[in-house]
């Protein structure tokens, strides 16, 4: 008779797909999440990610801050606090808010850990299972992201130079009211998209918001690119028109995203059930990082901040044009941002970008391809290049090394008379974002 213990029974490590929600089913990796691992090597030009350049912090003076924050209030700063967010904050959001014609109460401001819980947050609270959701295309892939793991349905609205189209966004609606099907809400970045970088006309505004008010659909914008205008231009956030929009903020771009200080301005209506789903996502958003932020905001000149953040992605973005005029091949298109982090470009037919990625970081530079910011399969023409983090000289570079990539590509095309790649999705249409994006209709 042996005397060895019975062995327990060791789960397999890998769980059965039968054991998730089936919600998790649409939850993917984004492709500009994929794209950091390779992007981040020192050798690679990365022109691909978000990031905001925050060197022109002025970090002695943070440092300060936060030792005397620590001396003197960390009792309440290392504690737990509100859901809703610290009252002092919400108080100087609703400043920040101002400079777009916002006239907001506190008590309608929820603080959450960066705007993209915020959009999560509205999402769930939103958004059964097969719900609509209507956002323009393309349209920030984080969003994109949230709707599907809501298990959403996204409807994309072509947008041009000047915006979303407010034709189409009618024609859309009018074509889902048919099948008895009313969206959810309008999801829109009027200022400086991400990732198209056009800036919705300010004469549409108020149409959209009438339209969206006909069919009984609700609108959220998302507005974290608002204060980096290169004209100095701020322009009227839809919140300012209609109190009944949802509106999303974010100190990411302004002061310093490694905070992850974020906001929602929301209707009363929604007030209540948007804490208690904060509460339920991280009990209460950490108040050290609140309160910093709202020293910041009391005892430092941040709007000379902004300017300073301003001018030196007006610098980079003047950077980037002139590299894409200088060295992009013929039949490359591309817009004109004023304002924000990103340029939108379309490649020549035949060329797929997501396709081309591969060979673009074997030339040691990196970019984001359409695929990623459309629900829909659409995209494979164009590709966001982003020019906040990069010197002007890196992208200069990383410009150069990508137009030599799709040289290598229509050089495939004109010696065997076909596509480098076969387009996996259907044809693009011609107009698009594709040119500056001033104040006309």
């Amino acid at each position: 008779m042996s005397d060895a213990l019975p062995q327990p029974h060791r789960p397999s490590a890998t769980a059965p797909a039968e054991r998730f929600a089936a919600r998790t089913a649409g939850m993917t990796a984004s492709e500009i999440r994929a794209l950091f691992a390779v992007a981040s090597r020192p050798e690679v030009v990365s022109l691909a990610g978000g990031m905001p350049n925050i060197a022109a912090l002025p970090l002695d003076a943070l440092a300060v801050e936060v030792a005397d924050l620590v001396a003197r209030e960390g009792q309440v700063a290392l504690q737990y606090g509100s859901a809703q967010g610290r009252p002092e904050l919400r108080e100087q959001i609703c400043e920040v808010m101002a400079l777009e014609g916002i006239r907001a109460d506190p008590d309608d401001v929820v603080v959450t850990v960066g705007s993209q819980m915020a959009l999560d947050l509205v999402t769930r609270i939103y958004c059964d299972p097969g719900d609509v959701v209507i956002a323009e295309g393309p349209s920030y892939v984080g969003a994109l992201g949230s709707f599907a793991a809501y298990q959403a349905r996204v409807v994309h609205v072509q947008m041009d130079e000047h915006g979303l189209v407010p034709s189409l966004l009618r024609s859309a609606l009018q074509s889902l009211a048919q099948q008895g099907t009313t969206p959810k809400f309008l999801y829109t970045i009027p200022n400086f998209h991400n990732p198209a970088g056009v800036t919705l006309a300010v004469p549409r505004r108020a149409e959209i918001l009438a339209i969206c008010a006909e069919y009984g659909v609700a609108v959220v914008e998302d507005n974290p690119y608002g204060l980096l205008g290169f004209s100095g231009t701020i322009y009227p956030a839809l919140r300012s028109m209609d109190r009944d929009v949802v509106y999303l903020g974010s100190f990411s771009k302004t002061f310093a995203s490694g905070l992850r200080v974020g906001w929602a301005l929301v209707p009363p209506a929604v007030r209540d059930r948007l804490v208690l789903a904060a509460e339920s996502a991280t009990l209460c958003p950490p108040s050290f990082n609140q309160m910093l932020v709202s020293r910041y905001l009391a005892a430092h000149d941040w709007r000379s901040q902004v300017k300073t953040y301003t001018e030196a992605y007006r610098d980079r973005r003047d950077a980037m044009l002139r590299a894409l005029e200088t060295h992009l091949p013929e039949g490359c298109t591309w817009n004109v941002p004023d304002g924000g982090f990103y340029v939108w470009l379309t490649v020549p037919e035949g060329v797929d970008t997501k396709a081309m990625l591969p060979r673009a970081v074997t030339a040691r530079v990196a970019y984001a391809s359409g695929t990623g910011f459309y629900a829909d399969g659409f995209g494979s023409r164009q590709l966001r290049l982003s020019y906040c983090y990069p010197t002007p000289e890196r992208i200069t570079e990383g410009v150069r090394r990508l137009a030599a990539v799709l040289e290598a590509e229509l050089d495939v095309m004109r010696t065997f008379g076909t596509p480098a790649r076969l387009p996996a999705t259907p044809p693009e249409p011609r107009d698009g974002p594709q040119a500056p994006s001033p104040h006309t209709p």
